[in-house]
């Protein structure tokens, strides 16, 4: 039986591709026939060791260092994705981060580095990434449930900033959509990463809240990610997919 692929010839970049959810898209989207560029902070090893598995894979792969928070690091991703790679098709911004400060102790240094990351990093690298995009080209944004259901304290400008990301996907699909290029946002509920671990101080009351009982796995959000890139969807924008095991049930 011939294996096919969907993504063949597509180019993508993944921001904060080294780890967990991020590494799992960029390897899923090689799977499928993507060449991948993956974006790291810190962790150069990890992000090669990611890189290398795409390479074993028959597809091609770049690591960029780019720093998501800051003002230049996302067109410095867009700008090595494109070089390396010869052009974009595909743009996934999962590089994120957490806060889990109550919002009456949160340093002014905390809120913006969650509003620098988590909202400017995906406006700018996506506003990069404009000029590479043509028809059949997607924008695709890595969220949380938590953008629409806070049951916890602790995560008060996390979850604003989760939200801001549904706005921004619903306007700019609008914008993009007469270019035929669809705009997407991922929803993750509980998943077993180094930042959310299944085995966590947390990960006890976080299941009481799941239909499947168990957190989801980085696949299983980079299945999710991997059908809104192809062609399955190419009638879909505009739209928030929620992958949370029933948490919103």
């Amino acid at each position: 039986m011939t294996a096919t692929f969907p993504l063949a010839g597509k180019r993508a970049l993944v921001t904060g591709g080294s780890r967990g959810i991020g590494a799992a898209i960029a390897r899923q989207l090689a799977a499928d026939g993507a060449d991948v560029a993956i974006t790291y902070e810190k962790s150069a090893d990890r992000a090669e060791a990611v890189a290398a598995d795409i390479r074993a894979a028959g597809r091609n792969a770049v690591v960029v260092q780019a720093d998501a928070g800051s003002v230049e690091g996302p067109r410095k991703a867009v700008d090595g994705a494109v070089k390396g790679l010869g052009g974009l098709d595909i743009v996934v911004n999962n590089a994120g981060i957490a806060g889990g400060t109550l919002f009456a102790d949160q340093s002014t240094e905390e809120i913006d580095a969650l509003l620098n990351v988590n909202i400017r990093g995906v406006l700018l690298t996506s506003q990069a990434a404009l000029p590479h995009l043509g028809e059949g080209g997607r924008i695709i944004s890595i969220s949380s449930v938590l953008a629409h259901r806070v049951p916890f304290a602790g995560v008060t400008v996390y979850s604003a900033t989760k939200s801001a990301l549904e706005a921004f996907t619903l306007g700019l699909s609008r914008e993009l959509g007469p270019k035929g290029i669809t705009v997407n946002l991922v929803k993750p509920g509980a998943t077993d990463t180094d930042m959310n671990p299944a085995d966590g101080p947390n990960a006890a009351g976080l299941l009481s809240g799941i239909s499947l009982g168990r957190f989801g796995q980085p696949t299983d959000i980079a299945a999710a990610v991997a059908f809104l890139a192809g062609p399955g969807a190419n009638y879909i924008t505009g739209t928030s997919l929620l992958v949370d095991g029933g948490v919103g049930a």
